[in-house]
């Protein structure tokens, strides 16, 4: 089953990052990478049009996640799913 969501930066649409029996990906919206101003989400994955896979979730994102206490509350207030932490929103 593959799960995904969108990655915005400054309001923009810059990719989509998701999870799949493979591991997980992200790729960036070929509308965003046309605009003059598009810059990198994060130092890695820098610009490019071909998706980024891996067996585990990219540092930049997972490290986006909420731990600890911080974690508890996006949980209680629904905006975490407990035990898939990068399915906070």
């Amino acid at each position: 089953m593959r799960r995904s969501g969108k990655v915005y930066f400054k309001e923009k649409l810059a990719g989509t990052v998701w999870q799949d029996e493979n591991g997980y990906g992200f790729i960036y919206n070929p509308l965003y990478l046309g605009q003059n101003d598009a810059v990198p989400v994060s130092l890695t994955p820098r610009l490019q049009e071909k998706a980024y896979e891996s067996n585990t979730m990219m540092a930049f994102f997972d490290g986006l996640i909420p731990q600890g206490w911080l974690l508890n509350i996006a949980v209680k207030t629904g905006n975490c799913m407990k035990g898939i932490g990068w399915a906070c929103y």
